[in-house]
């Protein structure tokens, strides 16, 4: 990367402090930003800085393939988080550390996030909390493990990691989960035990005993099929709303595809391709994921986890149906 480049981003990393705090997301010296320069090469916010008020010299350059300097003073004590998530996730380009007020007030007395609407349901799906009895991340490894599911993590009585392939976007995850902790909280106001039945239609238990099958064996995709033509719930929503099309999944690296064919909610047939205007792809990780039930593949396609071919917002008028197809997955064992 070039000079102006560096410089550019230099700009972007100011800008998205200036953000933060001007959204009350941070304040004083709290919360650390960094952004990828190059393969093994980030820019982290010094410690002690104040996110509102940066300058080129708050910002450190570290070189990630390099011993760390241990006269290096000025690094802030989250960078074991940050240089972790550069190592294990090389699509990411920015991450931001922060502490919002009420996402904090939130988990720190609530286990999970109740979403109540459509749009905290598919962008931020299930978050995941770390829990925390320390002042700074002493344990990065837990922060990792649940990113891996989520480009957002939790971390309980502290604050929020976001990482993605942009300040932007990771800025956007943050302000969404603000947004939503706010909605549940004027919720609550009106109606105290709605919080108790939100999701209840969508968290029903189809469980019964069978055998484990290899992921992505025909016996697998069967099993799957067999949930889905037997649900009650996809039946009579998908006449409701004529879900018929043609929707493939594939595992990137192998010749492995299917296409679903529905018939107002009935997958009539099953192709051993993924020739369909909308084909969901992964590599293994994300789809052991989503098939144990830790990964919406809604939210993670907005995450940039899984692909997707053909337009997100067309599938979304399914989104009742296909978000109970997606619960199902968990239901059928494998290996």
């Amino acid at each position: 990367m070039n000079t102006a480049s560096q410089e550019a981003l230099k700009k972007e990393l100011i800008e998205t402090g200036k953000k933060l705090y001007e959204r009350r997301l941070v304040v004083a010296r709290s919360g650390n930003l960094s952004c990828r320069v190059q393969d093994e090469t980030i820019f982290i916010t010094a410690t002690g800085t104040s996110l509102g008020n940066l300058c080129d010299g708050d910002i450190i350059t570290v070189d990630l393939s390099a011993p760390l300097n241990p006269e290096e003073q000025r690094l802030t004590s989250e960078f074991g988080v940050h240089s972790r998530i550069y190592r294990n996730f090389k699509n990411v380009a920015a991450v931001i550390h922060c502490h919002p007020p009420m996402t904090n007030a939130y988990f720190a007395v609530s286990p999970q996030l109740k979403t109540l609407t459509l749009e905290s349901k598919i962008f931020l799906g299930d978050i995941q909390v770390v829990e925390q009895d320390t002042p700074s991340i002493t344990r990065p490894e837990l922060v990792i493990e649940a990113l891996k599911s989520n480009n957002l993590a939790v971390i309980r009585n502290h604050g929020v990691v976001a990482m993605a392939d942009s300040f932007t976007n990771a800025f956007h995850l943050i302000e969404t989960l603000e947004e939503a902790v706010k909605t549940v909280c004027v919720a609550r106001l009106f109606k105290k035990d709605i919080l108790d039945t939100i999701d209840k239609a969508l968290k029903e238990e189809f469980r019964q005993e069978s055998p484990a099958f290899p992921m992505f064996s025909p016996e697998h995709i069967q099993g799957i099929v067999d949930l889905v033509n037997s649900d009650e719930f996809i039946a009579a929503k998908g006449k409701e709303l004529d879900l018929t099309l043609q929707l493939a999944v594939k595992l990137d690296g192998t010749d492995k595809a299917y296409r679903f064919n529905f018939e107002k909610g009935r997958i009539a047939s099953v192709e051993r391709d993924a020739q369909a205007p909308f084909v969901i792809s992964a590599p293994s990780a994300a789809w052991e994921q989503v098939f144990s039930g830790k990964l919406d593949p809604f939210v993670a396609v907005t995450q940039g986890k899984m692909k997707l071919t053909g337009q997100l917002g067309q599938l979304s008028r399914w989104y009742v149906p296909f978000s109970r197809l997606f619960e199902l997955f968990k239901q059928v064992p494998f290996k």
